[in-house]
């Protein structure tokens, strides 16, 4: 629960704002190591999605274990692509005279694209699931609500970097950020506060997890379907949310920031996924399989032939 400061107005208490942590909050030191809480939430989202993606592909049969053996492709790629994006799309705060060209790689300080890490942890994703006998599409189904916990997660490390806030507000849920504050801009007064635009994301992100089951539930959506409505879902609350962000945003295009380009992108790619792949599938989807794994079989022991056990995206008969 994120902290509100509190006024006295005629009608009793009501919050008044929301203060950014003290910097010195964004890290801390364990022996010789700095950790980054920014860090931390990214990882936590990272362990979430683990969880709550392996619970729903084994469901659907999958072995125990196969998600954390596809993530270990998608997740290193994925932040590759993540850092990648983000430079590529802010170069003037990384290439300027004089510039310390390691802060390309410091990916502490924040500044990892979600849009970058779809791009690559699908291609890391797509790799592990070759690898591990399992249906690309089946384990981006499964994964997509996984993706809106995970991002909520991530954002929390935003609110402890000063960052991911929008325009000036007089709402009583406004962020403040101090004038000494690297991030606050210029040409405002002190004392202004701003849209949270990280809560705001929170709050879409795990509505849009609940839809998303919903919509599971009615809809019986496989074949990339539920990949192709996150997307939608995604794109468009990331599209507004970076209409009224002022905290260092992307370049741009036309005068419109790539985060919002890659946004109607991300709408455009999931109603096509979607459309494309219910025409092609419109049967449910009877296996996450690729090749249906092959059972083993004995002779000796016919009590053996009646125990089956998952194990990975094997089925294996147990033998004494």
């Amino acid at each position: 629960m994120l902290p509100l400061v509190m006024t006295t107005n005629v009608l009793g208490l009501v919050p008044a704002s929301i203060p950014s942590p003290p910097p010195e909050w964004a890290s801390f030191s364990l022996g010789p190591l700095t950790v980054h809480v920014y860090a931390l939430c990214i990882l936590s989202g990272i362990v979430a999605a683990l969880f709550i993606t392996q619970r729903r592909l084994s469901a659907r049969g999958a072995g125990n274990g196969v998600v954390l053996d596809i993530i270990m492709w998608a997740v290193p790629i994925g932040i590759v692509g993540a850092r990648f994006y983000h430079v590529f799309t802010h170069l003037g705060d990384y290439f300027y005279p004089d510039a310390n060209l390691w802060l390309v790689f410091a990916i502490w300080d924040g500044g990892n694209a979600l849009y970058g890490s779809l791009l690559g942890g699908a291609v890391g994703a797509y790799i592990g699931c070759r690898r591990h006998n399992i249906r690309f599409w089946s384990f981006a189904d499964a994964v997509a609500p996984a993706l809106l916990v995970a991002q909520s997660l991530g954002r929390i490390g935003n609110y402890f970097n000063h960052e991911l806030f929008g325009l000036p507000t007089t709402l009583p849920w406004g962020l403040e950020i101090l004038p000494t504050d690297t991030m606050f801009p210029d040409g405002l007064p002190a004392g202004t506060l701003f849209h949270p635009l990280f809560l705001y994301e929170i709050i879409w992100n795990l509505t849009g997890f609940a839809v998303l089951l919903l919509l599971e539930r009615r809809l019986a959506l496989r074949w990339g379907r539920t990949l192709g409505l996150y997307l939608v879902w995604y794109g468009l609350g990331r599209s507004w949310l970076e209409a009224i962000r002022i905290d260092p945003t992307s370049d741009g295009f036309l005068g419109i920031p790539a985060n919002i380009w890659a946004s109607f992108a991300a709408i455009a790619v999931g109603t096509i996924i979607f459309i494309i792949q219910g025409r092609r599938h419109p049967e449910t989807e009877k296996s996450i399989f690729r090749v249906e794994p092959a059972l083993a079989t004995s002779d000796t022991d016919p009590a053996a032939e009646a125990s089956p056990r998952k194990f990975g995206t094997d089925t294996h008969i147990l033998r004494p």
